[in-house]
C-alpha cells in the first residue's frame, strides 16, 4: 500500500511530528510531492484534490483541515489522499502569512478595523523582521483566550460559576470571521496557481511512467521470444 508506514507512531510523536516533522519540513516536501506523483488515479482528479488541500489552508479550522479538504474533495471529484498531503501547504512556517493575508482580506471585506494591539503587532513584525513570533504569539493569545472561555464556561453548567463569553465573542469577530471570510480568496487563487501547476506535471510524471512500463514489457517479451528461439534451435 502506498501510505502504509514500517514503523507505527505513538500518538504522541504524531502531534509532535505535525510540528516539526523528522529531518525538517524540507523533507517532508519532498516526501509529500512523492506519494502525491505516485498516487494511482486520473492527473485532473488529483489536481482538484491539490487544490482542495491548499484552499482549505486558508480556513481557520485548525486541527480539522483534515476533515475539511476530505469534504471539499469529494465535492469538487478530488483526490481524497492528494488533499489530504496538500494540506501540508499549511504549515507552522506558511501559517503565519496565511493568517496574515486572509485576516487583512477579511477586515476589508467586512468594513471591519483590527483592535490597537493587533494593528500594533502586525507593524512591528514587520518592522523588526520577526514576523512569525509576533504573529503567532498574536493568534495563539486569541486561540487560548476562546478556549479557556469554552472550557470555563463547560464547568459553569455543573458549578456555580456565571459563564462570560466575552473571549470567545472578541475571539470570533476578531479572528475567526474575518478569518472565515478573508481566506475565500486567497485560497482560492492559491488552489488555482496549485492545480495549474501540478496538472501538467502529474500527467508528464504518469505518461513517462507509462512509456517507461510499456518499454520494460517490450524488453521482457523480446527477451522471452529469444530464450524460446534459442530453446528450439537447441532442439
Amino acid at each position: 500500500m502506498v501510505f502504509k508506514r514500517r514503523d507505527k507512531r505513538s500518538w504522541l510523536q504524531i502531534a509532535a511530528e505535525s510540528v516539526w516533522p523528522r529531518g525538517g519540513w524540507g523533507r517532508a516536501a519532498i516526501y509529500v510531492q512523492h506519494r502525491i506523483r505516485r498516487l494511482p488515479d486520473k492527473p485532473h482528479r488529483i489536481a482538484r484534490g491539490i487544490f482542495s488541500g491548499v484552499f482549505v489552508s486558508f480556513t481557520p479550522f485548525y486541527g480539522l483541515h483534515f476533515i475539511t479538504a476530505f469534504v471539499t474533495a469529494r465535492i469538487i471529484g478530488g483526490n481524497i489522499l492528494a488533499a489530504v498531503l496538500a494540506t501540508f501547504f499549511g504549515n507552522p512556517l506558511t501559517f503565519p502569512f496565511i493568517a496574515a493575508i486572509s485576516l487583512k482580506t477579511g477586515y476589508w471585506i467586512l468594513g471591519l478595523e483590527p483592535d490597537a494591539h493587533f494593528r500594533h503587532q502586525m507593524q512591528r513584525s514587520i518592522e523588526d523582521g520577526e514576523f512569525h513570533e509576533h504573529m503567532n504569539s498574536n493568534l495563539m493569545t486569541k486561540f487560548s483566550g476562546a478556549f479557556a472561555d469554552l472550557w470555563s464556561n463547560f464547568r459553569a453548567i455543573f458549578t456555580d460559576d456565571v459563564a462570560n463569553w466575552h473571549r470567545l465573542e472578541l475571539f470570533y469577530h476578531e479572528v475567526f470571521l474575518p478569518f472565515l471570510v478573508g481566506g475565500i480568496v486567497p485560497g482560492l487563487i492559491a488552489g488555482l496557481v496549485a492545480y495549474h501547476i501540478t496538472l501538467p506535471i502529474i500527467t508528464a510524471y504518469q505518461n513517462r511512467r507509462q512509456m517507461q512500463f510499456k518499454k520494460r514489457i517490450e524488453e521482457l517479451r523480446a527477451a522471452s521470444s529469444s530464450l524460446s528461439k534459442a530453446k528450439k534451435a537447441g532442439h
